[in-house]
């Protein structure tokens, strides 16, 4: 059984874990804001490090919305 009323801790890693997420949001807009028309291979290896930390934060935001009882069934369709 799911605790309703997880430990502040884990609630405030959660946040935490959230806002480092949508900073990351923020970084990846912001560098899409200024792409070029044409990207050269270091705007390339930009994005490419730049997405790579936004699925990170995002893996870390799930983990903790696990660990603070926030599970959610599955999103995919089902045949």
């Amino acid at each position: 059984m799911t605790d309703r009323y997880p430990d502040l801790d884990e609630r405030e890693l959660l946040r935490q874990a959230a806002a480092a997420h949508s900073a990351a949001v923020r970084d990846l807009e912001a560098f899409l804001r200024r792409l070029p028309a044409v990207p050269d291979p270091a705007d390339i290896t930009e994005y490419a490090n730049l997405v790579t930390q936004e699925e990170q934060t995002r893996a870390e935001r799930q983990a903790a919305a696990t660990a603070a009882g926030l599970e959610l069934p599955s999103l995919g369709t089902e045949p």
